[in-house]
């Protein structure tokens, strides 16, 4: 019987409030563990096997890391690291504003049922995660400059921008405008 158990001591295999430089940086090495660990658990829970783990604070973050986080890793570059994110930002709203599981949490914890939010093209979603990485404001770790509230409010202008977040144009099929291409070139950077 798979739990959320084996997700969460896989991603946070060096304690639930370390921050681990690997889960947003280019790793092949990350991205094969990932494969490896969670490949088959992620699909399921693309299929809907595991949407009854929302009931729990450990089961709705298993879940966030499992649709948001794990396809980003094994689909790197491709429309199928974005597929199940409409699905988790249902449960995410339903473990965050329902239940209050994130309360439950550290607050490295929390940005994993955060983050469907930031990576969001909706702007009511990107209202929504800068509203709930600002309640991290007391960690000084996310408050710093470059820290994941400052991160949040990055994202938040580049939709409120563009209308999306350029950089996945290529793997969406879609046609960059004359300004993605120009902020593409200088960097597209959050």
């Amino acid at each position: 019987m798979t739990s959320p158990r084996l997700v969460l001591d896989f991603w946070f295999s060096e304690g639930t409030d370390t921050f681990r430089d690997a889960w947003f940086r280019k790793s092949d090495e990350f991205d094969d563990a990932v494969r490896v660990t969670l490949g088959n658990l992620s699909a399921a829970a693309a299929a809907g096997a595991h949407n009854d783990w929302v009931q729990t604070a450990d089961g709705a973050l298993a879940l966030a890391i499992l649709l948001d986080q794990a396809p980003r890793n094994l689909h790197r570059g491709s429309a199928q690291a974005f597929a199940a994110d409409p699905l988790m930002r249902d449960l995410a709203r339903d473990a965050i504003l329902q239940r209050r599981h994130d309360l439950g949490l550290t607050p490295t914890q929390r940005i994993f049922l955060y983050l469907p939010f930031e990576h969001s093209e909706a702007m009511a979603d990107q209202d929504l995660s800068v509203t709930l990485f600002e309640g991290l404001r007391d960690d000084p770790r996310q408050a710093k400059p470059g820290g994941t509230i400052d991160y949040a409010w990055r994202h938040r202008a580049v939709v409120a921008r563009f209308g999306r977040f350029p950089h996945r144009n290529a793997a969406l099929g879609r046609i960059d405008t004359p300004e993605e291409q120009h902020w593409l070139a200088a960097g597209g950077g959050f």
